[in-house]
Parts: C-alpha cells; sequence; structure tokens
C-alpha cells in the first residue's frame, strides 16, 4: 500500500488549494515545495489579484469564476482572515478593443450585472482617469481583489487542519509513474503515492517536459506609486480595480492603495514580458522599466506616478493560446496537471483545488474544462 493516497507538488495558489480539498475529502495527503510555506519566487505574490467576471479572455471561464466566487467567500468564512475585497472594477478601451468588447461579450452572454461608462462618466466618477474622447468602460461591481500572500497561507493552513503533510523547501528532482501509483524523488527523499498532482507554475517546462504544451516561462514586474496628491482617491472606498487597453492594444491593470498611505498602489502592464528561466530570472528591476510604466501612466492616470515606491518581479507561464492546462496526464492517468496560467489564473484558484480534487479521485469533473485540455490545438 503507497503511503499516501495524493502527492501535491508544488505549494504555491493552486498546490495549496488541491492539497486543502483534497485532504478535506479525506485523502492522505503530501504536499511538496520548494521554497517556504509563502515566498515571492514563483507567481502567487504581489499582495493583490484581480478578480473579475466579466471575462474577456473567453466567456467560457464565467462558470468557474461563479463557483470561485463562492469558494473565495468560503475560504474567508472558514478562516477569518480578510482575502476578498469587492471595489468594482471599469475595463477600458475603445469600443472594439478586447479589454472592453470582451467583457461586454461575457457579460451579455451570461446576464452579469454591469454598466457602459463613456469617457464623461468614467471621469466623472473616477477623476483619477483621463480616458480619449472615444473610449469607452465596462463597470463591474463584482470586481476587485484577492490578496495571494493570505491566500496560500489560508489554504495551508486548512490542508494541515485536515491532515495534510506539507514540506517546504523540499524541491522535486524528478518524479515516474508506476503500475500501481507514483513515485516522486525529492532532495531528501523517495515518496510513493497512489496518485500525483502537479502544479509546478514556472517550474512546468522542467517537470512536464512530456506534456507536449510549449509552455514560456516571462519575467513581469509589478509597481507601487505614491500617488501625486496622496492616497486620498485612490482609497478602496474611492477607487475600482481597472483594465485599461491603449490604441495599440497595450494593457495595464492597477488596483487603490489597499494598504494605506505608505503602501501606495500598484500597477502593472498585463502582457509585456521578458522571457526567461525561473533559476536564473532578473529580479532587479532597472530605471528604465519604471520610466517607462510612469511614461504610460501620464497619458491614463497622470496624477499616479507622483513617487515611485518599489516594484518586484513576478513569473508568468504563458500557453501559445493564453488558456490554462488543467487536466489528467495524458499519458498517464494517476497524474494530474494544473500549469501554464498565463498570468491570470489566480482568481481561480479555489475552484482549480476543487477541480484538481475531483480529477485525482474520481478521474473526472462537472467543471467545464474541455478549454484547459492539453492536447488542443494551439494557434
Amino acid at each position: 500500500m503507497a503511503a499516501y493516497d495524493v502527492i501535491v507538488v508544488g505549494l504555491g495558489g493552486m498546490g495549496s488549494s488541491a492539497a486543502y480539498h483534497l485532504a478535506a475529502r479525506g485523502r492522505r495527503v503530501l504536499g511538496l515545495e520548494r521554497f517556504q510555506t509563502v515566498h515571492s519566487r514563483g507567481s502567487s505574490h504581489g499582495g493583490s489579484r484581480i478578480i473579475r467576471q466579466a471575462y474577456f479572455e473567453d466567456p467560457a471561464y464565467v462558470p468557474l469564476l461563479l463557483r470561485a466566487y463562492e469558494l473565495w467567500e468560503k475560504l474567508e468564512r472558514d478562516t477569518g482572515r480578510d482575502i476578498l475585497s469587492l471595489t468594482g472594477g471599469v475595463f477600458v478601451g475603445r469600443p472594439g478593443s478586447l479589454t472592453f468588447a470582451g467583457s461586454l461579450r461575457a457579460a451579455q452572454e451570461w446576464g452579469l450585472p454591469h454598466e457602459i461608462l463613456d469617457a464623461g462618466e468614467l471621469r466623472r466618477r473616477y477623476p483619477t482617469f483621463t480616458p480619449r474622447p472615444d473610449d469607452v468602460a465596462l463597470f463591474e461591481a463584482k470586481a476587485g481583489l484577492v490578496r495571494p500572500e493570505e491566500t496560500v497561507a489560508a489554504h495551508s493552513r486548512l490542508a494541515a487542519r485536515h491532515g495534510a503533510d506539507l514540506r517546504y523547501e523540499e524541491p522535486v528532482l524528478r518524479w515516474e509513474a508506476l503500475p500501481d501509483g507514483v513515485r516522486v524523488t525529492t532532495a531528501n527523499g523517495s515518496y510513493t503515492a497512489e496518485r500525483l498532482v502537479i502544479c509546478p507554475g514556472a517550474w512546468a517546462p522542467r517537470l512536464l517536459p512530456d506534456l507536449g504544451v510549449p509552455i514560456t516561462i516571462e519575467r513581469q514586474v509589478m509597481y507601487w506609486f505614491q500617488p501625486r496628491d496622496g492616497v486620498t482617491a485612490f482609497e478602496p472606498e474611492r477607487h475600482p480595480i481597472y483594465i485599461h487597453e491603449d490604441g495599440e492594444g497595450a494593457q495595464i491593470y492597477g488596483f487603490p492603495a489597499i494598504d494605506g498611505p505608505q503602501g501606495g498602489a500598484k500597477v502593472a502592464f498585463f502582457r509585456r514580458g521578458q522571457v526567461c528561466d525561473p533559476e536564473t530570472i532578473d529580479r532587479q528591476v532597472h530605471a528604465e522599466e519604471i520610466q517607462d510604466m510612469q511614461d504610460h501612466l501620464a497619458g491614463v492616470l497622470p496624477t499616479l506616478p507622483g513617487r515611485f515606491l518599489r516594484a518586484a518581479t513576478c513569473l508568468y507561464s504563458v500557453t501559445p493560446d493564453k488558456h490554462f492546462v488543467i487536466a489528467t496526464h495524458p499519458e498517464h492517468p494517476q497524474v494530474t496537471v494544473a500549469c501554464g496560467f498565463s498570468g491570470h489564473g489566480f482568481k481561480f484558484v479555489p475552484v482549480v483545488g476543487e477541480i484538481l480534487a475531483d480529477l485525482a479521485t474520481t478521474g473526472a469533473t462537472e467543471h467545464p474544462i474541455g478549454l484547459f485540455d492539453p492536447r488542443r490545438e494551439y494557434a
């Protein structure tokens, strides 16, 4: 008999959620993480992540988001942690832009409450913005943010409370499928289980080389600025989360000043990453990168880049079509994989954990995950 029912490799956002859901179902779980319990070396950090339902990436995500919202609220109730904040959100661009038109399509297809704001109304409600005359915005009251570090800590504590054996600073060297299960080898030893769940984040190309999905690892940068006129206009009670798309298709996303006057307001480019290796990534943020963001903000939120406070790097694991990979491994039915979240996955953390628990225990899930099949055609 294997020592564990399930081994979960990677205990960031997705892995810690999977470990919790599996342990809560009574499974004997071993969780393995190459770093400490909450860290800044991967993708589950940075203080805040956007959550929204009017999903411009594809309306097919919306049912998963509706379930994720239920599970985010349950996570807060079960832990007493401050994890989810609904500030409202605006998704701004020209009428045909992906940010606006895609959000509107999802909202209309699923009957999601929303408002359409022209440039004048956007400026009236939120004077920090300087939209172009032909800009429009979709406002969604249920948009907001979740806190990634609090999320990982909460799921990890719940997993341990339900009996999961979570081991940190124990990187996985290799894994192999056995006739009756799996074996995972780390720097500290070898473990066997009936099932394996792999949530490798930026280490997907190394741990899943035979998956058949070309995943690119990108270095991204997050910035925090002290607004020029103070943070009053950027307080969470007054300012929404936002995604703005310019005329060339460049997107930035940002947050209110959720951590008070000293914390500033966070902003980042959505897709302007540099291909990198997670082991050798340049963690320094350079002066020209800061200036590039300041120059971009001057035409969108001109009072935001008053004083630069800090910046941090983050890792995206990007598939060719920007959709996730969540599935049973095509070659090994006892192995479940979750990777390639392409910079927009964190809002799904609790429902992905639920899906992974389904797949690892029964081999199927009622959630719609056909979009995430690794065997799909890539553009």
